[in-house]
């Protein structure tokens, strides 16, 4: 079962054949200025997504970069090392089926807000958390 997504305008869309992971909680100081927030994520095998429309990418750090529609400004993924691409849980269209699994770099977490859900975090990146990636099948 394949979903689909994009940016708040249409110019960029994209379409995931494969299994998305959890959504994970990014609050990290680059994540909080992107978003304004925090980031809340999904991923995919690089090979099961296709992009349509030009991204806009922007080196976020030496390890990491950040795509971006470059009309309406909506973020739309983030790119690091490994198999998989990070998309953005917001962009995806209608139901999605998917749940938090937990929150990483909670040391980083903005003073103005708690995180009260219970769900496993952790003080960086948590790699049980953003290594799920369901089998395919």
């Amino acid at each position: 079962m394949s979903k689909t997504g994009g940016c708040l305008c249409g110019a960029v869309t994209y379409r995931v054949t494969g299994p998305l992971r959890s959504v994970v909680a990014c609050h990290c100081q680059q994540c909080r200025k992107s978003s304004g927030h925090h980031v809340a994520a999904t991923s995919c095998a690089r090979d099961d997504i296709e992009i349509s429309g030009e991204v806009t990418w922007y080196q976020s750090s030496d390890t990491a970069r950040r795509g971006f529609c470059g009309i309406c400004g909506s973020n739309l993924f983030w790119d690091g090392a490994g198999v998989n691409l990070s998309i953005f849980a917001g962009t995806v269209n209608g139901p999605t089926g998917l749940q938090i699994a937990g929150h990483i770099y909670c040391a980083d977490k903005g003073d103005y807000y708690e995180i009260c859900d219970n769900l496993p975090m952790a003080d960086q990146e948590g790699e049980a958390l953003t290594t799920m990636v369901l089998p395919k099948g």
